[in-house]
């Protein structure tokens, strides 16, 4: 069996032995509902699997990039220590000014440094100030034809054992088809560059939209 489809009956079920959110995460979610865009928000169950994975190995500072409305910083966030750090990259002051309350309502709004800015440009200040290696964590969740530019910043500035979470990296399928479009290709290029880098440990989980997971070497 590949995998198990998840009627409603099913999924609701998961949700309501996996979840163990936070109230601000569950106001999040709801504040995320009727938002023109809110396919974009990850799932709950993503936020429970990325908090896991952030607390195993056990990371003390992170990077996000394509914050949103801010549900899957608070879910890291959450899971960092208590003098953890996320650097958060973002362009959109609209979309991330919905999520900040919440952050201060889960008490992890310190931990959180949100940038304003294109994250190319902030990713390679930080490389700039010296900052490779010095981070555990990150999560790639953004336009999807810069992702490759992301991958390698992050994993330069990631320590050996650091992990990525890269997202929507099954596409809705559309990686297995031929591309019709710029990010189609984009993550089709993506996925063949990060299964033949032998920098990384890696799998790509048919989880959600794709999960792709890289443990830095």
């Amino acid at each position: 069996m590949r995998y198990l489809p998840l009627n409603d009956e099913l999924y609701n079920y998961v949700l309501a032995h996996s979840l163990r959110e936070h109230p601000a995460q569950a106001g999040l979610r709801e504040a995320t509902r009727a938002h023109r865009y809110a396919g974009m928000q990850i799932a709950p169950e993503q936020g429970a699997l990325m908090a896991l994975l952030v607390q195993l190995i056990g990371a003390r500072r992170a990077i996000e990039i394509g914050v949103f409305t801010g549900y899957s910083a608070l879910a890291v966030a959450l899971a960092l220590p208590q003098d953890g750090h996320l650097l958060a990259c973002d362009i959109s002051e609209e979309y991330t000014a919905i999520g900040r309350p919440f952050w201060a309502e889960a008490g992890v709004a310190d931990k959180i440094e949100l940038r304003l800015a294109p994250a190319l440009q902030t990713l390679d200040a930080a490389l700039a100030a010296g900052a490779a290696g010095s981070y555990d964590f990150a999560f790639i969740d953004a336009d999807k034809v810069g992702y490759d530019g992301y991958y390698e910043r992050c994993l330069a500035l990631l320590r050996p054992g650091g992990l990525i979470a890269v997202d929507n990296t099954l596409w809705g399928g559309a990686v297995a088809r031929p591309a019709e479009s710029a990010d189609t290709r984009a993550l089709q290029a993506f996925n063949s560059k990060l299964h033949a880098d032998a920098r990384v440990d890696m799998v790509l989980l048919p989880f959600s939209d794709g999960l792709s997971l890289a443990r830095k070497r």
